[in-house]
């Protein structure tokens, strides 16, 4: 009992024990907007990493109508009350509806990088596309800052957030922009093979 107590303590304050945080730092749509909060695909990841037997917590920092900018204003608080080994960030959606310019989103997105990977945290670029009505060069501009954004500064990526749901328009509330959460677990399932190689990598 006492070499059990002992191995237990050791592991407790070598911080193997302790569970690693993965910051969501995203907007509704990582917020469950419009949704019980326990039906988002946040929550639905607690969830998987304690069926897969990974000890990390999930935060969920989204904020619905969250733009790049006021996410960047947000994140070293964040980072500094959270310390999370991880950070998926899904930001962007409300610049690219909004028509913000794109540059700015860019720049954005490589600052909240570049914060998080100096706290020590791994990142995860979750992108987002927009529908075609919003012209084809901004729309390709837009789809395209992510994989930039990624590639610059050598984090990992999942092109599109929605990508399958996105043409499914029984997966989306009536306000066609928030996805039901009937959809919430194929949009986890579409997010766990990108995240599953960084939680084996800590």
């Amino acid at each position: 009992m006492t070499k059990i107590l002992s191995l237990l303590l050791f592991l407790l304050f070598s911080g193997i024990a302790a569970a690693q945080n993965i910051l969501v730092f995203g907007d509704s749509l990582s917020a469950g907007y419009g949704i019980a909060v326990v039906q988002s695909w946040p929550a639905l990841l607690q969830a998987r990493l304690r069926q897969e037997k990974f000890p990390h917590t999930v935060v969920n920092a989204s904020i619905s109508g969250e733009t790049t900018a006021g996410g960047k204003s947000r994140l070293p608080a964040a980072l500094q009350q959270h310390k999370p080994a991880l950070v998926i960030l899904a930001l962007g959606a409300n610049d690219g509806l909004r028509g913000l310019p794109v540059t700015a989103a860019r720049d954005n997105l490589t600052a909240m990088t570049r914060a998080a990977k100096m706290a020590g945290a791994q990142v995860l670029i979750a992108g987002m596309q927009l529908p075609p009505n919003y012209g084809p060069d901004y729309t390709r501009q837009f789809a395209a800052l992510f994989a930039e954004v990624a590639r610059k500064e050598k984090t990992a990526l999942l092109p599109f957030l929605l990508e399958p749901v996105a043409q499914d328009d029984s997966a989306f509330q009536p306000d066609r922009l928030h996805p039901t959460a009937a959809a919430q677990p194929k949009i986890l399932d579409h997010v766990w093979p990108a995240l599953k190689p960084l939680l084996k990598s800590r």
